[in-house]
């Protein structure tokens, strides 16, 4: 009687989020189109390069993540915002000694379009030689180098005038 109640209570929690969620999608959802603006893109590229991305390295971006949609989001605003030459991407992967490199090396170039042949050799943390990952589902860090002084360099100006 009591797992009964339990489940029940778990449902209709379940159910309220869901309601709430919904509620946050339609408050928020003009945003798609005001950040279709390349100023506004510019903006929210800033606060993620800020955010994710290496300051020190003058001659191109360096950002990586661990989530897929952080990645694909810094992305997709680095190819709006700015002419992309796509050869001038390259990505490292940054995992765990008992991990398939192969295997996360294919999903971070599905994740991010470049392809394998642009993929520096992965780099495996000594620290988990040994000890068995507890997250199965972890890809990684997966860390994007673009080669371009320019960007880089107006990323930086956008944040001092910001």
């Amino acid at each position: 009687k009591r797992w009964g109640l339990f489940i029940f209570v778990v449902c209709v929690n379940q159910q309220k989020r869901e309601e709430y969620l919904q509620l946050v999608k339609n408050r928020i959802k003009h945003l798609n189109v005001i950040i279709k603006n390349p100023d506004v893109a510019k903006i929210a590229l800033t606060m993620l390069y800020i955010g994710e991305g290496t300051k020190s390295h003058k001659g191109s971006l360096i950002f990586g993540n661990s989530d897929p949609k952080t990645i694909n989001l810094f992305l997709r605003l680095l190819r709006f915002c700015y002419h992309i030459d796509e050869n001038k991407f390259r990505c490292t992967l940054q995992c765990r000694a008992d991990q398939n490199i192969k295997a996360l090396e294919k999903f971070w170039s599905q994740t991010t379009g470049v392809p394998l042949r642009q993929f520096y050799k992965a780099r495996i943390d000594p620290r988990t030689i040994g000890i068995p990952s507890k997250k199965p589902d972890y890809k990684g860090v997966c860390r994007i180098d673009y080669f371009s002084a320019d960007i880089f360099n107006e990323i930086m100006k956008i944040t001092e005038i910001i």
